[in-house]
């Protein structure tokens, strides 16, 4: 069994789809990544159905998605490109606590950004996506994934089924990652390599066939391995 995550992180420029019903916004975001020398801005959406249509044409690896949008929502073409391509989804937002943006995460996003979010705040956050990993770190993105999943009430059955394929160990490392740690914190706290812990994620991810941290969070949550505080 492989213990590579399931998406290589990008090596060349990040191609990034921006879809968005605004067109100020589209032109804003496509001027403050198009300035970033390792970001290109590959198109434009101006609602869900096209977002889609152009991803599966273009296949850029990050799409910035609006999550209200004409035609179809945000949430639907985040399903609809995460299930047919490697294309992560990065969701744009409003309001921090949006139900929502649960939803997207659920969906398969691999995280969101708050839409007043600065350009350094933009571009690592692109960058963060297309390397693998998930937007997840930010206090608000824990708090988020806490308070909907709390919403959620009993535990879910299939995913709690599905714990019974992690060893003790995973499941430990599963649980924090939904608490928010990084591969060196895991490391830390667990008193063990951080190379180990890596190879952890690695194996959580394909045995649960999770694309990203945000995913496992979620399952997590789900799984009732962590109760919202």
């Amino acid at each position: 069994m492989t213990t590579e995550p399931a998406t290589a992180p990008v090596t060349g420029p990040i191609r990034v789809l921006i879809a968005d019903d605004q067109m100020m916004v589209r032109e804003g975001f496509s001027v403050l990544l198009g300035a970033q020398p390792d970001i290109e801005v590959a198109g434009e959406a101006v609602n869900g159905r096209e977002a889609v249509e152009r991803a599966a044409a273009l296949r850029p690896d990050v799409v910035l998605m609006d999550i209200r949008m004409p035609e179809m929502s945000g949430i639907e073409a985040t399903r609809r490109i995460t299930t047919d391509s490697d294309t992560r989804v990065l969701v744009l937002t409003t309001f921090d606590l949006d139900e929502y943006v649960y939803q997207a995460l659920r969906a398969g996003a691999s995280g969101f950004l708050l839409k007043d979010a600065s350009a350094s705040q933009l571009a690592e956050g692109v960058r963060v996506v297309a390397s693998g990993e998930a937007l997840l770190a930010p206090t608000v993105t824990r708090r988020l994934i806490a308070e909907f999943s709390r919403m959620g009430g009993a535990p879910k059955p299939p995913a709690r089924a599905r714990v019974g394929e992690l060893t003790e160990r995973e499941t430990e490392v599963l649980a924090l990652i939904a608490q928010g740690l990084s591969n060196a914190e895991i490391a830390e706290h667990l008193t063990i390599a951080e190379s180990t812990i890596k190879t952890h994620v690695s194996r959580v991810l394909v045995k649960l066939g999770l694309r990203d941290r945000t995913q496992a969070a979620i399952f997590a949550y789900e799984a009732r391995l962590v109760t919202p505080s």
